[in-house]
């Protein structure tokens, strides 16, 4: 695989992978997490590795992290949330370490297709129909319907939908952060089609 030149071959961004013992308690407990493999499907190399730059907001956001991704909706909604929020984002590194996940979860494959696709999403269960079209709308259009808002607040009580919005921004923030440090998909991995 060629990288970009300004990318560092070990890291896979656009700046080098930190090393442990340069790190403060909060950072070498977060590289700790990211190279064990137990909280992080990606490990170091990926978005943890990049917030290792930044160790005073690493325990907050983690804590927030974890919380929104394991601990508020079932594994298939939360994926179908997150692959939303890479589509629309155009983020090929979150939606390839998303896409197996999600299948290991059990989103069914139309799902993701009509996902990845942009394709109409009038044959889906409305749950996660209500969720593709809700994502759509807030990162896509940059403006939520009337409509659109009923139908996701049909599906989720008002906690769940802030929780929901939350845990989609979380995943934008990670889009904009990969994004930014151009982290490089490693080979293999399944990718978006790309409309720009």
């Amino acid at each position: 695989m060629t990288m970009p030149s300004d990318v560092d071959p070990q890291s896979g961004f656009r700046l080098p992978l930190l090393k442990r013992e340069e790190l403060d308690e909060a950072g070498k407990r977060a590289y700790d997490r990211a190279a064990s493999g137990t909280r992080s499907i990606v490990g170091l190399r990926g978005p943890a590795g990049i917030h290792l730059y930044s160790t005073k907001t690493l325990e907050a956001r983690n804590t927030a992290a974890h919380y929104l991704r394991f601990e508020v909706f079932p594994p298939s909604v939360r994926e179908v949330a997150i692959l939303t929020v890479a589509r629309e984002m155009d983020s090929q590194f979150e939606w390839a370490a998303h896409e197996p996940e999600a299948l290991k979860e059990g989103v069914p494959t139309e799902v993701i297709d009509v996902i990845k696709h942009r394709k109409s999403t009038r044959d889906l269960d409305e749950a996660y129909a209500a969720i593709i079209e809700f994502g759509r709308q807030i990162f896509g259009a940059h403006k939520v319907t009337s409509a659109a808002f009923a139908r996701v607040k049909a599906v989720f009580e008002p906690k769940k939908l802030v929780e929901l919005v939350l845990l989609m921004g979380n995943y934008s923030a990670t889009a904009a952060l990969l994004c930014a440090f151009d982290m490089q998909v490693p080979e293999g991995k399944p990718l978006l089609p790309v409309d720009r």
